[in-house]
């Protein structure tokens, strides 16, 4: 949002909450409150809007909030309801990896949402991003908490999977360019860092940059997933839920050039991206 208002965009935002609303209104914001869960709430919602930027997903169920309700239903309403308003442009944020065939709840729904993004008629932009990093991002800020309090930095199985994490303002720029230009990144693009790290080098990498020198341990996969069966439904700073360390297990990355290639510059590396925004 905020490289949207730097760079003039007028735009409205979807607010769940009274409390996202509030925030967002204090900005100067257009808001409109709905869930994309619950069609009758968006009525409206799109009307007099040329592009969708639709970044709702979640990463591990919680109630009401399943993988097939946000991510497939939650689209589909949301492209009825930009179809009746005329939008001409769809973007929808995925996952490296979304497959329907994937045992996966998260990678299966997301390829399910990309296929009623991408039969819908509308001119659309598809990013299937690898990690995000930033301030926000909820894997680094769990993983950095672990590090603080934990007396040694587990990691699940040998953590030899690798992930090609980008840093936030990167994709942002990302973003910016297909706004400027949608009808230049029509399609699907898959979105990587410089860099391809194993779940060690990003641990180790964290850890360097909070200036931890905790014992890393490798802890066995099984064990893993059966505390996070139980533990993560108390323990608020578990770095990953059981579905995230299945994932773990396999590699989530693309052409290390797939940025530079189809955007036209180079990513900031891990460890650099980090240092924006850790210990500030």
């Amino acid at each position: 949002m905020d490289a949207l208002l730097k760079n003039s965009y007028k735009f409205r935002c979807l607010a769940r909450s009274e409390k996202a609303e509030k925030a967002l209104r204090e900005k100067g914001i257009d808001v409109f409150s709905g869930d994309i869960t619950i069609p009758e709430t968006i009525e409206g919602a799109l009307d007099r809007v040329d592009f969708v930027i639709h970044l709702v997903g979640i990463i591990e169920e919680k109630g009401s909030s399943t993988f097939k309700s946000v991510h497939v239903e939650g689209t589909k309403n949301l492209i009825a309801e930009a179809k009746r308003a005329g939008v001409k442009h769809f973007f929808y944020q995925s996952a490296l990896g979304a497959d329907k065939s994937s045992w996966s709840g998260y990678l299966r729904t997301k390829a399910e949402a990309e296929e009623i993004v991408a039969s819908s008629g509308i001119p659309f932009t598809i990013f299937r991003p690898s990690l995000i990093i930033g301030k926000w991002d909820g894997f680094t800020k769990k993983l950095r908490d672990l590090i603080k309090i934990s007396p040694v930095i587990p990691i699940p199985g040998d953590g030899k999977s690798r992930l090609q994490p980008i840093y936030i303002n990167d994709w942002v720029s990302c973003m910016l360019k297909v706004l400027a230009s949608p009808d230049s990144f029509k399609g699907i693009f898959e979105i990587g860092g410089p860099q391809q790290l194993t779940y060690n080098e990003i641990v180790k990498g964290l850890a360097d940059v909070m200036k931890s020198k905790k014992t890393i341990t490798h802890i066995p996969m099984g064990l893993m997933k059966f505390g996070a069966l139980i533990a993560e439904k108390t323990i608020p700073f578990l770095p990953v839920s059981s579905e995230q360390l299945r994932l773990l297990e396999t590699d989530n990355i693309c052409d290390m050039h797939s940025v530079e290639k189809n955007f036209g510059f180079k990513p900031v590396k891990y460890k650099d991206a980090l240092k924006e925004f850790i210990n500030k």
